[in-house]
Formats: structure tokens, C-alpha cells, sequence
């Protein structure tokens, strides 16, 4: 199983939120590159980089910051937030990103993305999924649609996608522990095709990263257990 930090950004800074609530903004550090190679340091081969402005302005807003870290470091980085268009994808790519996960564009424009898998590839475009009460959410989690998950993921699967981000928003931040039963229907109902479905949201301590790979999760992103050191550095690199 991949494990994969998240590194957010607001104003260029290195910041957590709490179920997306911007007003919760914590900044851990004012220099996501620094934040980047102290994870690399350790083993980490994947990011999970997200672009909190762009998710607000609905465009891409830090791609420079996207470059550095992709010129700087060795890591592979999935970058994501506000991608609505295909220059917004071609300046993702262009600097540096492997791959980039779309959520609210396959929700609001679904031709869009549906043409960025085909462009693109299976193995370049990641699904975001992210929900709350099982049903999807979009634009940075401000908003609720009325699509249930299991159907939207399934629907995406028949279009070629692999890669899934699911984050349970009620989850995100608070560090209480993964939706475990979520992803394991995820995995039980969307078995069609085989899924890689990436955990996101509530990871708390190193265990639930053995619990997460057993359940067949193919990656996990780890935020806040991070940045307050309830999974240390050390502990990761062990996992690793």
C-alpha cells in the first residue's frame, strides 16, 4: 500500500483545515518544498499536493509551488484543487505533476472529464470521490450534490478509471480513525473492475495503516496524524 502525505496549500503556505472548513486553516509551515523533501527523507516516493485556492477560485492558482517541489525532489505527485479546464490540466502536467484528481469537474462537467481519461489515460487520472453521508461533494466540500457515491464511482469505473480518492469529510481532520467500513463496501461493490482506491480522511495513528492495507486499500493519504505528530516521521519510515 502506497502511503501518501498530503501537502495542502493556501497563500503558499503548508496548512491543515477541518472537513474542508476554511476557516479552520492551521498553518504548519510556510514552506511546502521544505515540507516535501523532510517527507521524501524518509522514504516516501508519493504526495498528494492540493491546491486549496484553485479549489476555491475554480482554477489553478499554485502551480508554481507544483513545479518547485516536482524540480527539487524525486517525488511522484498527485496534484489536485480547482482543475476545470484543460489549460488548468495542461499546466498541472506541464509542471510536473504525474498525476491529477479531478472531483468536482466529473460531477458539474462530466463530458470534460470524461475526455481527460480518454486523453490522458487510466493510469494519469485519478477519480475524487469525496462525500459526505455517502453522497459526493464538490467545490473544495462547500457543497453537497445528490449523487450517492457507490453509483458515481461505479459509473466512472465504466469509463476507465482505476484510481479513486474517497475522503468521508465527516472524518477529515478530526483524527478519530478511517470510514473502514466504507472502504471495505467500496472495494466489496465496485469489484466490476479492480478498483485502487485511496483512503483519505481521519487517519490517526500507525495502526489503522495496517488495517487499511488488509482491507486491499491501494494507497493512503495521511494529512494532520502528520503535522501533530501522531504518526511520526520515524514510525513511517518503518512502515515504508
Amino acid at each position: 500500500m502506497r502511503i501518501i502525505p498530503a501537502i495542502d496549500i493556501i497563500n503558499g503556505k503548508c496548512v491543515r483545515l477541518t472537513k474542508g472548513n476554511y476557516n479552520t486553516k492551521k498553518i504548519y509551515n510556510e514552506n511546502p518544498l521544505e515540507v516535501a523533501k523532510h517527507f521524501e527523507s524518509v522514504g516516501v516516493k508519493h504526495i498528494h499536493l492540493v491546491d486549496l485556492d484553485g479549489a476555491k477560485s475554480n482554477r489553478i492558482i499554485n502551480y508554481n509551488i507544483l513545479e518547485q517541489i516536482a524540480t527539487e525532489t524525486n517525488l511522484s505527485i498527485d496534484f489536485g484543487g480547482g482543475l476545470k479546464s484543460d489549460e488548468d490540466l495542461y499546466i498541472a502536467f506541464s509542471s510536473g505533476a504525474k498525476q491529477v484528481t479531478g472531483g468536482s469537474i466529473a460531477v458539474k462537467s462530466p463530458n470534460v472529464f470524461d475526455n481527460w481519461i480518454r486523453k490522458y489515460g487510466q493510469n494519469k487520472i485519478i477519480l475524487g470521490a469525496d462525500c459526505k453521508d455517502e453522497k459526493i461533494a464538490t467545490n473544495g466540500w462547500q457543497e453537497q450534490s445528490n449523487l450517492a457515491l457507490i453509483p458515481f464511482i461505479k459509473n466512472y469505473q465504466k469509463k476507465g478509471i482505476q484510481y479513486v480518492i474517497c475522503t468521508d469529510i465527516s472524518k477529515d481532520g478530526m483524527l478519530e480513525g478511517p470510514s473502514l467500513d466504507l472502504y471495505r463496501n467500496i472495494i466489496s461493490k465496485c469489484n466490476d473492475n479492480p478498483i485502487k482506491l485511496i483512503a483519505s480522511g481521519g487517519v490517526s495513528n500507525i495502526n489503522e495503516l495496517h488495517i487499511l492495507k488488509n482491507i486491499g486499500c491501494e494507497g493512503v493519504i495521511i494529512g494532520k496524524a502528520l503535522y501533530e505528530n501522531k504518526i511520526t516521521l520515524k514510525e513511517l519510515e518503518k512502515f515504508i
